[in-house]
């Protein structure tokens, strides 16, 4: 499990990066919310934990920022203050949770265990179909020895298709089910995402197309050998 943690208190940081290490986790540090941003937009991460009060680009902003652009990996948001108020925007933003600052490392891992309903050392499935499989834990589809790296959405979207395999995985589902029961994601928004998906699968020599059925949805197709 790859987490990303956004933390200026270098000292802090690099104490909290060392016992997610040691508790199994992948972690990436960023000094700044800017770095955060940037990171959190071009790597695929299982969970990212925000300080509030950071330099270039406070915590509330980066989590809108993700927000706004669909993404809903969970966040954690940590703070020095304690005010309700300061809680409430956090969530009303989109946070998962909220940690007050100073905490103890045993609640901090309980509270990741919690949002994301893992443990570092769990084993993610690889679900195959066709000659393709899915690398969950790497967040990589893998054809013929070869791999393409996936970001946090088409990594849902390919769990999703790989769910219903000879069956179709709606519009509605994928909005759903990626990002969020309340969003208003476009069409456009999730068409871009497959046809990514569709330029990945190519990469890697598969076989396995993403079929579309006209304003009903997606699913998974070997071609017919003749």
């Amino acid at each position: 499990m790859k987490i990303l943690l956004a933390d200026d208190e270098r000292e802090l940081r690099q104490a909290l990066i060392a016992i997610l290490s040691h508790a199994g986790y992948e972690v990436e540090g960023a000094a700044d919310g800017e770095e955060a941003l940037y990171d959190a937009k071009t790597s695929s991460f299982d969970l990212i934990i925000l300080d509030i009060m950071m330099p270039k680009m406070d915590g509330l902003t980066v989590l809108r920022k993700l927000r706004q652009v669909g993404m809903d990996v969970p966040i954690l948001m940590l703070t020095a203050r304690a005010d309700i108020d300061d809680r409430v925007a956090g969530l009303d933003a989109g946070a998962n949770d909220y940690l007050v600052k100073p905490f103890a490392a045993k609640e901090l891992l309980a509270r990741i265990r919690a949002i994301t309903h893992t443990s570092p050392g769990a084993v993610k499935a690889h679900p195959t179909f066709g000659d393709i499989e899915l690398d969950e834990g790497n967040s990589e589809i893998v054809s013929h020895g070869r791999k393409a790296q996936l970001t946090a959405n088409e990594l849902k979207i390919m769990k999703l298709l790989l769910a219903h395999t000879g069956g179709l995985t709606s519009m509605e589902a994928i909005r759903r089910e990626v990002w969020g029961l309340l969003s208003d994601t476009e069409p456009s928004v999730i068409w871009v995402n497959i046809s990514n998906l569709r330029k990945k699968l190519k990469s890697t020599g598969a076989e396995v197309q993403i079929a579309a059925v006209r304003g009903l949805g997606y699913r998974l197709e070997m071609p017919e050998t003749k």
